[in-house]
């Protein structure tokens, strides 16, 4: 994951007008970007396998029980799927766009703050 990321790194460019040009680019002009990009996702989707494979065996095993331990994987999982998102609005697709609406509005629900995060969100 992290070498085939810096190598898509490499490749992109940080601007909203420019971002999915520069994915498109990578996968139609890079030798093998096609296949660095897909590598990169599956790598992603697989290591999700392993975190829910870890959190099963965590319940079946009963490591709930130790509150300090699990609540540090809480916080690990939170993180990890905070990455996962950002790694899936990255892009800047159509598909990245509105995963990235419906994610940020579901903080509106938030009482009094909600309307607020989602514009500082949305910048």
């Amino acid at each position: 994951q992290i070498v085939t990321g810096l190598v898509l790194a490499m490749h992109y460019t940080a601007d909203t007008n420019l971002a999915f040009s520069s994915v498109a680019h990578m996968c139609r002009d890079v030798q093998f970007g096609w296949l660095i990009r897909n590598l990169h996702a599956n790598g992603a989707s697989f290591f999700f396998i392993c975190i829910y494979l870890h959190i099963g065996r965590g319940l079946y095993y009963g490591s709930y029980l130790n509150k300090e331990t699990w609540n540090i994987g809480v916080i690990l999982l939170l993180t990890l799927m905070a990455t996962a998102f950002v790694g899936y609005v990255l892009p800047w697709g159509q598909m990245s766009f509105w995963g990235a609406t419906v994610i940020t509005n579901l903080f509106s629900a938030i009482p009094y703050i909600g309307q607020t995060l989602v514009e500082w969100a949305w910048g």
